[in-house]
């Protein structure tokens, strides 16, 4: 096969050019300018001073409302204050996974601890999941057998905890939220807000009306709003570990417009994950019309992934086809194994 070098002007390829009969191995495109260590997920030079505000209101507020609540006998103003501690635990894990993921890449560590934060974020949904099943448990065993509860106390509390997490959440919408740690701590705040809103219309109830209950039915409320948050927490960090493609990112539509470009004849060995939040990560085998100008195809191929879907990282595989090659399967040099399914033009 021809060497698809031959009668171009010379450009460096970062991946090396193998000499197994592919034309050439391509690694990591960029944009114009951009250059290996710019933002993803977790950054060193991310704004910490927002983050550290933020931690140091919530934890001062959350142990005024762990006394509060065992003084008030009010299972809400406990509920609360867990939903806290894991929110407190998710900005302290983000500061920290600042730090690790930023160091370079070394050794057996080819991305660097990039995926440290994404470990954190799974860590604070189990907990937040685990503190789920407590509260309710405590809260349905509080139905039947509700205990005395002061209101007063807690429509307080709720009020002054409304305020604490609107400048909560002011603060960390300063941050950088493309970690997915940042944004899950900036979404349970926000929880948070719509479950003091909920205390505190139970702390009236029972202060003016007497219905104990109602302390329950807000813990109840708040839980329901933990579980969301921690499965989500879950799940997002789940995909991360599984490699499963970016949420947004449909493998068979990338595969497809990618085949439909100009000289290309097939994609195949198509992969699409994210290494850590905001950090997606391509590569793929593709296979031009003989003769054609491979250089000028990966770039063209670079410049749509990055402009249509955002991908900057690529390992693009180009090579010339040949009538064996084109079908899938058929004994050649290229993919005698291919994975997954094949995109044609």
């Amino acid at each position: 096969m021809t060497d698809q070098r031959a009668g171009h002007s010379p450009e460096p390829a970062v991946g090396p050019a193998h000499e197994n009969g592919h034309d050439a191995v391509y690694g990591h495109g960029h944009g114009p300018g951009q250059g290996h260590g710019h933002g993803h997920g977790v950054r060193a030079d991310a704004d910490r001073r927002p983050l550290v505000a933020a931690l140091l209101l919530i934890l001062a507020f959350m142990a005024a409302e762990v006394v509060t609540g065992l003084v008030a006998g009010s299972l809400a103003l406990l509920s609360d204050a867990g939903h806290m501690l894991t929110d407190a635990a998710a900005i302290a894990l983000a500061l920290v996974a600042m730090r690790i993921a930023a160091r370079p890449a070394k050794g057996g560590f080819t991305y660097g601890l990039k995926r440290v934060e994404i470990i954190s974020a799974q860590i604070n949904g189990i907990t937040l999941l685990l503190l789920t099943v407590f509260f309710v448990a405590e809260g349905v065993h509080r139905l039947f057998s509700p205990p005395e509860v002061s209101g007063l106390l807690v429509t307080i509390t709720g009020l002054v905890g409304i305020a604490v997490n609107v400048v909560a959440t002011w603060l960390i919408s300063k941050a950088n939220r493309s970690s997915l740690n940042v944004e899950g701590a900036f979404q349970h705040i926000l929880s948070d807000l719509y479950a003091f809103i909920a205390t505190t219309a139970a702390g009236l109830i029972v202060w003016l009306g007497g219905w104990a209950r109602a302390d329950a039915i807000a813990a109840l409320v708040v839980a329901a709003l933990m579980a969301k948050a921690g499965w989500g927490l879950v799940r997002d960090s789940g995909r991360v570990f599984l490699e499963a493609a970016p949420t947004g990112m449909s493998p068979d539509e990338i595969g497809a417009r990618m085949a439909a470009m100009d000289q290309v004849v097939e994609v195949h060995d198509l992969h699409i994950w994210a290494v850590t939040s905001g950090y997606a990560a391509l590569s793929a085998h593709v296979l031009v019309v003989p003769g054609s100008d491979c250089h000028a195809v990966r770039q063209a191929t670079e410049a749509m992934l990055h402009d249509a879907y955002g991908i900057e990282h690529t390992t693009l595989q180009v090579d010339h086809a040949s009538p064996k090659l084109l079908i899938i399967g058929e004994e050649g040099p290229h993919c005698r194994d291919p994975h997954g399914p094949s995109h044609s033009a």
